[in-house]
């Protein structure tokens, strides 16, 4: 009998393993098109890639609500997630082809009922960088926060644990390693808007 617990002990351990294994290999075409790779040689973050730890990490919900927010990683996990193939594409010319697993910023901002009069979404990253986004299109588009790229959990280059997949705008908009959301009922100008890139940044062929 305790040799029959140990093999089943042993069986259930290599399941789990194995299990995760395969939840991590890389998904390299959806829906009959090829996807751009996971893994990238560059990076073009203010500060280069971040490092959070998880076991303290909490995604801030705040500004006008009536119950601010503050999330660990498996509840955000634990939301009703989405799966959707979408091209990101960098201001300075190169995009890519990538298959984006996550949550609607919707359903994240409904638990922190949201007030009346809101106009923007503000994403505040780990390295400090900061953009927004028009409430409207956020709510209209269905945005979402990613946790997964091609079936892989972003790293520190992707921006693990979050990233914004600010889908038909520029990707100075998506931004990475998201620790803080603010709703305002104000215009907001984050890090490259500073420096005189579009605050709407809609992508123009």
């Amino acid at each position: 009998m305790k040799h029959f617990i140990k093999i089943s002990f042993f069986l259930g351990l290599f399941v789990v393993v194995a299990s995760q294994a395969y939840s991590q290999i890389e998904i390299r075409q959806y829906e009959g098109k090829p996807l751009s790779p996971f893994d990238r040689d560059y990076d073009n973050s203010i500060k280069g890639p971040q490092t959070v730890d998880i076991n303290k990490y909490k995604l801030s919900v705040t500004g006008l609500v009536q119950q601010p927010l503050s999330l660990a990683y498996n509840e955000i996990l634990a939301l009703p997630s989405v799966t959707k193939a979408i091209t990101l594409n960098c201001v300075e010319g190169w995009y890519e082809y990538l298959l984006f697993k996550g949550v609607r910023l919707v359903d994240v901002l409904k638990n922190a009922k949201p007030k009346k009069g809101i106009q923007t979404v503000i994403f505040y990253a780990a390295d400090g960088y900061s953009s927004s986004l028009d409430y409207k299109f956020v709510i209209d588009n269905n945005i979402m926060l990613a946790y997964e790229i091609n079936g892989k959990k972003l790293d520190s280059v992707r921006g693990f644990p979050l990233q914004v997949v600010a889908e038909s705008k520029y990707g100075y908009k998506w931004v990475k390693w998201v620790t803080h959301i603010e709703v305002s009922d104000k215009p907001y100008v984050g890090y490259w808007e500073n420096l005189g890139y579009d605050n709407e940044a809609n992508i123009t062929n």
